[in-house]
């Protein structure tokens, strides 16, 4: 959104949940900067300072709220093309690429010098690159110490410091806050082996139809749901485990229940986890805009919340997608089980239904294809399943949702036996593109009772740029939930 000072202030007054992530709220009085629904008395106008980002209310010396708590306010989706890049950067620095790597290596990833990039986010968001990840571990470090009872080591490895010292240093420089008094006011809630931390999102959040969605889908022994929970395998680039997520009763989060063993790649998680349940959204803003089709209205009032789901590893679902083709959804939830156990490593989890880790692209890869069709494959799906995992065992393909959407798709359908149905499932999901739309999909076809995927294309126009979530209301009106 772009920023007034009197705007934001009128919805600070409102404490209007729609714009929260969207700017934050200096108290130039006390020093403390907040979110625009803390439940603190507003401040005089003339006493307030307003902020896109946590980072740049950090860099003018402004502390976070221990109320409100800035560290669980979420994130918001991307459609603007012309801060395309600096968007992505700052997701890319939020799943922790300074932590482990150089400022060089990113911008050049990005085809930048670090100078050039150093300027583009200053630009767009006041702060450098390494205000902007300092400012995500001093508060990921934050959320952990109130809500964990990890050994300060692990908080800040987990965090992303290289030290102890480095850690305390800036805490205490940047929070005027010590450490462990804070911890003393927090609730310690780690159990044996695991921790516990939040993510927040804005409401509605259809929770159950997310739920049903992911675990209809997924592979029996890799990810399950329990009652409410969902449970499911993890494995990350340094580490590996499992996760359990269950929304909060009183408040808009996620409590997350997190394998120890997966403290090292904490930040990564962090952000994968808002990409699978679509935490970033506005669906509020979303279902504003979809609500102006007719056609659509009744849906959006039958699932308020609905999100588009994401993914936790871009392989898995685009073998999920290319398994999917042509056949049930039970069929290819079959047929991805059968993958999992041929491919996955053995899982030790608290949960019995959770025995697998999910295939990796290296592993599939190495396969021959007489393996791939025993496993219920035809020839020319083994085919493509085995082109699809040796050019992102390669390296010639990325599902990362940074990558460049129009090239990646254009990558994928490349492949032969992947058409524009299956790159659209994989952009909406994997690269969490909003506006990517299966217009050759039976059931939207169905929903929007049209004969072609032309004429479903033709009506999506409106949509714009939310069509992957008026994909998601269809599909949802045509389930037996819906």
């Amino acid at each position: 959104m772009e920023l007034n000072d009197a705007r934001c202030y009128q919805i600070a007054k409102a404490r209007d949940a729609r714009y929260d992530g969207q700017f934050f709220i200096a108290v130039k009085t006390t020093g403390i900067y907040c979110r625009p629904v803390c439940t603190a008395i507003t401040p005089k106008e003339q006493n307030c300072r307003f902020f896109q980002v946590a980072a740049a209310a950090e860099r003018e010396g402004f502390r976070p709220c221990l109320r409100c708590r800035p560290e669980l306010a979420p994130g918001y989706s991307t459609v603007d093309i012309t801060r395309r890049v600096a968007r992505q950067v700052a997701a890319c620095i939020e799943a922790g690429a300074l932590d482990h790597g150089s400022l060089e290596t990113v911008a050049r990833d990005f085809g930048y010098s670090s100078r050039q990039l150093r300027r583009v986010m200053e630009r767009e968001y006041g702060v450098t690159p390494v205000e902007l990840a300092q400012t995500r571990r001093l508060l990921l470090a934050k959320q952990l110490l109130t809500d964990s009872a990890l050994p300060m080591q692990k908080v800040a490895q987990a965090s992303g410091f290289a030290s102890v010292r480095r850690f305390n240093h800036l805490f205490r420089s940047r929070y005027g806050l010590n450490p462990t008094a804070l911890r003393r006011k927090g609730v310690m809630r780690l159990g044996k082996g695991q921790l516990s931390v939040k993510i927040g999102y804005r409401a509605p959040l259809a929770w159950k139809q997310l739920l049903d969605f992911l675990a209809g889908r997924g592979a029996a022994g890799v990810e399950c749901a329990d009652g409410a929970a969902y449970w499911r395998t993890v494995r990350l680039e340094n580490c590996k485990g499992w996760i359990c997520a269950k929304p909060d009763a009183r408040r808009p989060v996620l409590n997350i229940e997190v394998a120890e063993s997966l403290l090292p790649g904490l930040t990564p998680l962090m952000a994968k986890l808002r990409a699978l349940f679509d935490l970033n959204a506005n669906p509020v803003m979303i279902e504003s805009a979809l609500a102006t089709d007719a056609r659509l209205r009744p849906l959006l009032r039958r699932a308020p919340g609905l999100r588009v789901p994401g993914a936790m590893d871009g392989f898995e679902l685009a073998l999920r997608a290319v398994l999917g083709q042509q056949i049930t959804v039970k069929a290819a939830t079959t047929l991805f089980t059968r993958f999992a156990a041929a491919f996955g490593e053995p899982a030790q989890t608290p949960h019995p239904a959770l025995r697998f880790y999910s295939p990796q692209a290296d592993a599939v890869a190495e396969a021959s294809l007489q393996k791939l069709i025993g496993l219920g494959l035809t020839q020319k799906r083994a085919q493509t399943v085995h082109t699809l995992a040796s050019w992102m065992a390669e390296g010639k393909l990325s599902l990362e949702p940074t990558v460049e959407l129009d090239a990646t798709v254009g990558i994928l359908k490349a492949i032969s036996g992947i058409g524009d149905w299956t790159a659209q499932y994989i952009a909406m999901r994997a690269l969490r593109s909003t506006d990517a739309f299966p217009a050759s999909d039976l059931a939207v076809m169905k929903a929007l009772e049209v004969a072609t995927p032309r004429q479903a294309g033709i009506l999506s126009e409106s949509w714009r740029p939310w069509r992957a979530y008026a994909a998601i209301h269809l599909w949802n009106s045509l389930s037996k939930g819906g």
